[in-house]
């Protein structure tokens, strides 16, 4: 039933102290959101009380209307409760892939009196033993191929096959294309007993489970057995399977001398999706490099990120390694572990390396992981349909009369109202303009300023009459001016555009701490949704406006820094003080060397030496 958010956190109330799984639902009874938790109770209080940091919790709070939850004797069976009702449901937030696609597998009808492998994208069925998935559909048919030219065994596809598994393994009496050509084993005319086949399938099943050490000394052997035995034939069969082993280790990149079996999980995160790229390594060998494109990026934090992807990753892969490599533990991560070692049958561990073979490893999938976030971003289209949706939100959030195709920033870097100055950076089309960028060295007396008064100084000055005219500003007025900070500045901006002819322009003043936009005129501040296109770009802007204005305050910091110690020396003009500064490197490394040193850099005469000395002593008594 419908509940307002008082009588939300009421019922959330009555929740028991026990584990379980907890389901945010919409007015309409849409899930919004599945998680699990040690403590119903206490987990589901944090997001009606806004204790959940989260950028997303205060959107999707704000369309919960409703709960469910499911109480589970312990902590894994929570995880595996909220790993099906996260299928079940596709909640909008949680981690999820970005594509709905089903991957595709290679499958080994186990079940079957004469199993079959096949390139498939079939929901997991009993009986059928799956590898994968793969990201490369094209790969996974390249490996069905080769394995079938490596070991002898029947395609799910083949029709006299389909009618021996009909009549149990008893032979149909016609042989099938495969055995004809020599590719298929012949269960089909009795050409292969079960025990044989058998024995070929689990050879089959151990070479896709990435167990390759000595298979091509076994090939090798069975080769020069059927030399020595003058069967030509069969040598040339054995030497042509040796042949695709070896081109297959040939593609494989040897990552370790050891024997490891691990998965190396990267992350790449941007705005709201993240990339992840996984290298399955087995026996020191990268088998394949998989590729995935999750639909949370920063919204939500890394641990979450990593379990939601191993959680949907590895319900579907068809074998566990003994090692996980991850940037970070998951949220859960015991549980996490203990459901991993239940299927895989054996001890499986969570590693977060910080330094050696498996630290270069990660480094390598994360590098991996940003160039498929990078492709899929190209090949969708993303950043241009995503800023073409934040400047269309910001239209409409901030009541523009256009979308702000030139969006201008403002913002002031001092210290203690020495060396103030002001940025100004320009985006155009929701790109950084960096062409267009402009700082300002404020003018005003150290006693006089302050952020307030600054802002205003720099508005002013680049708004003033007949500015807009000069070679260093675009001669097009912004759709938006963006300032750094509240009410105050916001009251400053105001009074100095329309004192500078430039009233006209659609202002606003974004607060660091609530990311509030607040307008001239209007009562209340404008927040843009969590997660938003357009809460992203203005943070973004905001962000670049500050970093631009730090630049600038410490290059002047340090170039007065310089000029105090220095340029008063006598005997120390523009070249000596060059000199000095290239041959020592700073002027910190100066003040600690002695006279000989200094009158070593060729240039600096002794006296001046002696003299520069004298005066960084003294400078450095004094605190300078």
């Amino acid at each position: 039933m419908s509940r307002d958010q008082t009588s939300l956190a009421e019922q959330v109330a009555g929740v028991p102290d026990e584990p379980g799984v907890y389901l945010w639902k919409a007015e309409s009874g849409q899930v919004l959101y599945v998680g699990k938790a040690k403590s119903l109770r206490k987990r589901m209080k944090q997001y009606t009380l806004g204790q959940d940091d989260r950028e997303k919790v205060p959107l999707m709070m704000a369309q919960v209307s409703s709960f469910d939850y499911v109480v589970t004797d312990n902590e894994v069976e929570s995880l595996i409760l909220e790993k099906n009702l996260i299928r079940q449901f596709n909640p909008p937030f949680n981690v999820d892939y970005r594509d709905d696609k089903s991957y595709p597998f290679i499958a080994v009808t186990t079940a079957d009196p004469f199993p079959a492998i096949k390139f498939t994208r079939e929901k997991h069925r009993p009986g059928t033993r799956y590898f994968g998935p793969y990201t490369d559909a094209r790969a996974a048919r390249e490996t069905v191929d080769v394995v079938r030219r490596i070991y002898p065994i029947c395609s799910a596809q083949c029709v006299e096959w389909k009618r021996v598994n009909t009549r149990q393994g008893a032979p149909s009496g016609k042989a099938c294309f495969d055995y004809n050509v020599g590719k298929g084993p012949g269960p089909c005319v009795g050409a292969v007993t079960p025990e044989r086949y058998a024995e070929n399938v689990g050879h089959v099943l151990r070479f896709l489970e990435g167990r390759h050490r000595g298979v091509a000394d076994e090939l090798e052997e069975c080769m020069r057995a059927a030399a020595d035995d003058l069967d030509y034939e069969r040598a040339a069969r054995y030497r042509n399977r040796l042949d695709a082993v070896r081109r297959i280790e040939q593609k494989q990149t040897v990552v370790s001398s050891r024997p490891l079996e691990i998965d190396v999980v990267g992350f790449f995160r941007e705005e709201t999706i993240a990339g992840v790229h996984v290298f399955v390594v087995r026996e020191g060998r990268v088998l394949i490099g998989n590729e995935f494109v999750l639909d949370k990026g920063l919204d939500v934090p890394i641990a979450e990120l990593v379990k939601g992807f191993i959680l949907r990753y590895y319900d579907d892969a068809g074998h566990v390694p003994r090692e996980v490599v991850l940037p970070e533990l998951p949220q859960s991560s015991g549980a996490v572990e203990e459901w991993l070692s239940g299927l895989r049958g054996t001890k499986v561990r969570l590693v977060v390396p910080v330094r050696g073979e498996k630290r270069r490893l990660l480094d390598m999938a994360e590098t991996n992981a940003r160039h498929t976030l990078m492709r899929h971003k190209v090949r969708t289209r993303y950043d241009e349909e995503r800023l073409n949706t934040a400047l269309l939100e910001l239209e409409s959030a901030l009541s523009l009369p256009s979308a702000p195709l030139r969006i201008e920033s403002y913002d002031i870097s001092t210290l203690h109202g020495r060396h103030s100055v002001g940025s100004m950076v320009v985006f155009t089309n929701g790109r950084p303009d960096t062409g267009a960028y402009r700082r300002f060295r404020v003018r005003m007396d150290e006693g006089e300023s302050n952020d307030v008064a600054m802002m205003a100084e720099v508005l002013s000055r680049r708004f003033a009459t007949g500015r807009s005219g000069d070679e260093r500003f675009a001669s097009s007025s912004p759709d938006l001016v963006i300032v750094d900070g509240g009410k105050a500045q916001l009251a400053a901006a105001t009074a100095a555009l329309t004192q500078a002819g430039a009233g006209d322009v659609s202002l606003a003043a974004l607060a660091k701490r609530e990311e509030e936009l607040w307008l001239p005129g209007w009562e209340e501040p404008v927040v843009l949704p969590a997660g938003s296109a357009s809460l992203y770009l203005v943070k973004r802007i905001r962000d670049e406006a500050h970093r631009f204005a730090i630049a600038y305050h410490r290059e002047l910091r340090g170039k007065a820094m310089t000029a105090s110690v220095l340029d008063d020396i006598p005997g120390v003009g523009p070249k000596r003080k060059k000199l000095l500064l290239k041959a020592f490197g700073s002027v910190k490394r100066l003040r600690e060397a002695d006279v000989d040193a200094i009158a070593a850099v060729p240039g600096i005469p002794r006296e001046v030496a002696e003299e520069i000395a004298a005066v960084l002593r003294q400078s450095a008594a004094q605190g300078g």
